[in-house]
């Protein structure tokens, strides 16, 4: 489990030259951040190996014909860990928490397969006493990151690489090794090409050509897990809100720095939300004098988050 740790202006900049390119050469980071290679690579490892940095792969779902679903379900308290570790351990859940007593949990998930077929396995597992899933619209999923970002324009330029836009609509097929590449680089996004020489049997030339493709096609991304606890913030849940217009709630929603993640979705409530904060009397005034106040929010749907099973959410830091 990571430790609550200070991370400096050092360690800051690494994570956020990570988010803009999670397979970024230490070279350039240290470039940018006025360090050495040897430094950056330094912190990285100590990060990494105490648990609060990891950098991972994620195939776009949604750019492969996939659709993006948050489910709820809703179980009795002695079946809650092992259905939450049996959807962690499937390659589709992106995360995955245990909420509210033991008695629910929280799945994202990018089905590969018909979605229909995983919602009514849930259904008739033992222990499991009913199913939502809600889908997360393209246009309004909006990720946010906080006051850990400490890199300016200029160096932010410096490191970004962006999907070539015409290479966006084109139509993409994985192939077998593509999956086998993708299921390393979910584990460890930043894995050395004789790692995925091994799980592809390709040449090295062949996988960093396949790499560079799926990244310039938007079909693969790279994301940056903090976990909360490490920075000291030991209060997370999740909201499920009623607002109108929804589209105007989850903008409104995306600046406030407790929020690491907000999207529109179908469903009885149409904006789903991921909080994180210092401690529940930070959670409970950040809910009360902050969402709830919000223009538009009808009902807000509050769940704490007990055990994350699968991906650490980001933060943003300090109100």
């Amino acid at each position: 489990m990571a430790q609550s740790v200070t991370l400096d202006e050092i360690d800051r900049g690494l994570v956020h030259s990570l988010r803009i390119d999670g397979r970024v050469p230490f070279s350039a980071v240290a470039e940018v951040l006025g360090v050495s290679e040897h430094t950056v690579a330094r912190r990285y490892r100590r990060l990494r190996a105490g648990g609060v940095l990891r950098v991972v792969g994620i195939a776009d779902g949604v750019r492969l014909g996939y659709r993006w679903w948050t489910v709820r379900i809703r179980c009795t308290p002695d079946v809650a860990e092992s259905i939450a570790d049996a959807l962690a351990r499937r390659a589709d859940t992106l995360w995955v928490q245990v909420l509210s007593g033991g008695t629910e949990i929280s799945c994202d998930c990018q089905p590969a397969r018909d979605d229909q077929v995983l919602f009514e396995e849930l259904q008739w597992s033992r222990g499991v006493l009913g199913v939502s899933a809600h889908e997360l619209l393209p246009e309004g999923r909006l990720p946010r990151w906080g006051a850990i970002d400490v890199l300016d324009a200029h160096r932010e330029a410096r490191l970004r690489r962006r999907p070539d836009p015409e290479l966006l609509d084109a139509e993409v097929v994985l192939a077998d090794r593509d999956q086998r590449m993708l299921e390393v680089l979910s584990v460890d996004g930043r894995a050395p090409y004789a790692e995925l020489v091994r799980a592809t049997g390709w040449s090295q030339s062949t996988v960093a050509r396949r790499l560079d493709h799926l990244r310039r096609t938007g079909v693969l991304r790279f994301d940056v897990e903090v976990p909360p606890a490490a920075l000291g913030y030991r209060a997370e849940a999740r909201l499920w809100i009623t607002a109108q217009p929804a589209a105007s709630v989850a903008d409104e929603l995306a600046a406030h720095p407790e929020i690491s993640f907000v999207a529109v979705t179908t469903g009885p409530t149409n904006v789903v939300a991921h909080a994180i904060c210092r401690d529940s009397t930070h959670l409970y005034r950040y809910l009360t004098e902050h969402v709830s106040a919000l223009p538009g929010v009808h009902t807000v749907e509050t769940a704490p988050v007990l055990r994350a099973v699968k991906g650490f959410h980001r933060t943003g830091i300090e109100r």
